[in-house]
């Protein structure tokens, strides 16, 4: 069973009631991630989730750490490139506590000048580890390179410069943009009734959150610019990654999408992963993911490489998608992946966590419940034509490339 309430002041609530389960997930959803920040102060998203567990006007940092340890509650929060989510899984018997504790995070964060400076050096040994690691690299160069400089190409940690700049008032005034009940979700998945998360939410949420109208969302202008970006780096594979345009979050074809991916680069039996792999023996890892933004969205192939073998690698890469578009998938690909589609829909929803996941990001981004028994109808109803009408759509000619490694800059792609 699922609820909605939305609040005068523009606060939503869902509430995914799970029989049987012995722990409820729940998650506060803010509409701000690094898509909305400015060559001044990305990184600010991120930075504001980390220093919201840095003491509130009742607790330190210590003693809200603490409170939930002594509850046996698991806080957690991550910034994306579309949003920000604050959430705790709790027992039944502790969940008033939590969401307490949850709220008073949330809500009263203090941001005191000594906690600024301690995060500021956490922060950005997160940055030199992403830095370190190759694919995190290659992935926010391919950003760069498909999106720009602006946006959804902006990194989510940001800059290092940035973050030594940050101070509270850096805190406040984004905050003061998107952190107001109009752009706030509160999802509750697991065995909690309704009304006990509505009560928990009208007690300790509702009469504190700010009231001001949150900015609103740009519309993204440039998208798949086809830029190639390479970047030699002392490491012992090359990484390469390419994007395509995709399909929006939820928009037309955004099931296809998921059904086709599996065919193409999401498993051992994908066409990518025999190909690439299997068949010509050219790398570990290969796969490929849909990314589905607010108004975007983009298809990409990642692998990590031997670096000899690179440029053979890539041409394996785009003669799978050649043969992708001049065939179109088989009646036995298509039934295949949509078995495989329909299992992970249904694995996901044996856990709170990704319930909470689901229906809050849902709610968020379009303003509605998600309807789990119309979600499985549209798949089931997935039409091989369907797909084969998407793969004709999508245009593998215009694409962004990111490729780190040893002599990266020298390859000719």
């Amino acid at each position: 069973m699922v609820n909605l309430k939305e609040y005068d002041n523009g606060l939503k609530l869902v509430v995914k009631k799970m029989d049987g389960v012995m722990s409820v997930s729940v998650g506060v959803w803010v509409g701000a991630g690094s898509r909305l920040e400015t060559d001044k102060n990305n990184g600010i998203s991120h930075f504001l989730e980390h220093m919201t567990f840095k003491g509130t006007e009742k607790l330190t940092a210590f003693e809200l750490s603490e409170a939930f340890d002594e509850i046996g509650s698991q806080p957690n929060a991550f910034t994306s490139k579309e949003n920000t989510c604050y959430y705790v899984k709790s027992t039944i018997p502790a969940l008033e506590r939590s969401f307490e504790l949850l709220s008073d995070m949330f809500l009263n964060s203090t941001y005191k000048t000594e906690e600024i400076e301690k995060e500021k050096g956490v922060v950005i040994e997160e940055i030199n580890m992403c830095s370190d690691t190759p694919e995190d690299v290659c992935f926010d160069n391919l950003s760069l390179a498909f999106f720009g400089d602006e946006g959804l190409g902006k990194t989510i940690l940001g800059p290092s410069e940035n973050i030594k700049a940050f101070d509270k008032s850096y805190i406040l005034d984004y905050k003061k943009d998107y952190y107001n009940a109009d752009n706030v979700v509160i999802c509750f998945a697991g065995n909690v009734d309704f009304g006990f998360a509505q009560n928990l939410v009208e007690k300790y949420f509702v009469p504190f959150i700010s009231t001001k109208k949150s900015k609103l969302l740009q519309p993204i202008k440039r998208t798949n610019l086809a830029n190639i970006i390479k970047k030699n780096k002392d490491i012992e594979q090359n990484h390469l990654a390419i994007a395509f345009d995709g399909v929006k979050y939820n928009g037309e074809y955004f099931d296809e999408m998921s059904l086709l991916n599996t065919i193409m680069g999401s498993g051992m039996s994908s066409r990518l992963f025999q190909k690439v792999r299997e068949e010509l023996g050219l790398c570990y890892t290969v796969y490929s993911y849909p990314s589905g933004y607010r108004d975007v969205g983009s298809l990409a192939i990642y692998a990590g490489l031997n670096p000899n073998q690179t440029l053979e690698a890539y041409n394996a890469i785009f003669s799978v998608l050649k043969d992708l578009k001049r065939d179109g998938i088989t009646e036995k690909e298509f039934e295949k992946g949509k078995a495989q589609v329909l299992s992970s829909f249904a694995f996901s929803q044996e856990n709170t966590a990704s319930q909470m996941m689901l229906y809050g990001k849902y709610l968020l981004f379009e303003g509605k419940v998600f309807n789990n028994d119309e979600k499985i109808k549209n798949i089931e109803n997935i039409k091989i034509e369907k797909v084969n009408e998407l793969i004709e759509k999508l245009n593998f000619d215009k694409y962004s490339v990111s490729l780190i490694g040893k002599t990266a800059e020298e390859i000719k792609l």
